[in-house]
């Protein structure tokens, strides 16, 4: 466990500037259309604070699959939890979505099928770059 805190709390450190930056483009994207035209300093400091926050846990969590005794179906529900709840309760503090069923259904289906489109496009990835190296090892 101390091996998977660590772990996380590295993973978190070195990515966690990576949410007020995605944050910045957003903004700029929404200036750019005219749909932000200011941005009060509180709402900012509060936004940039969060979005840090949120993109610790985020990184953090991935920590999950050096867990070795942790089955990778397991790693994958934990990692997806995580995520939506560092999502959600973030989006909802900020007020970046509305705190009303159908759009929380919405985010939640969107999140369901991004999160499980990406973890298998990464799955079947690595297992083909697995297979080829075994295969190159005992072709040798």
């Amino acid at each position: 466990m101390k091996k998977f805190i660590k772990e996380f709390l590295h993973r978190g450190a070195l990515f966690c500037g990576s949410g007020p930056v995605i944050m910045a483009i957003v903004y700029i994207f929404l200036s750019a259309y005219g749909v932000v035209e200011s941005v009060q300093v509180s709402t900012m400091i509060r936004e940039i604070l969060t979005s840090t926050l949120m993109a610790f846990i985020a990184a953090g969590i991935s920590a999950v699959y050096t867990l070795d005794r942790l089955p990778l179906p397991l790693a994958g529900l934990i990692q997806g939890s995580v995520l939506f709840l560092d999502y959600i309760l973030i989006y909802l503090l900020n007020g970046w979505i509305k705190p009303e069923l159908p759009v929380m259904l919405i985010f939640t289906a969107i999140f369901i099928t991004v999160f499980a489109a990406i973890w298998l496009i990464i799955y079947t990835v690595t297992k083909r770059q697995i297979s080829k190296i075994n295969k190159e090892i005992f072709n040798n």
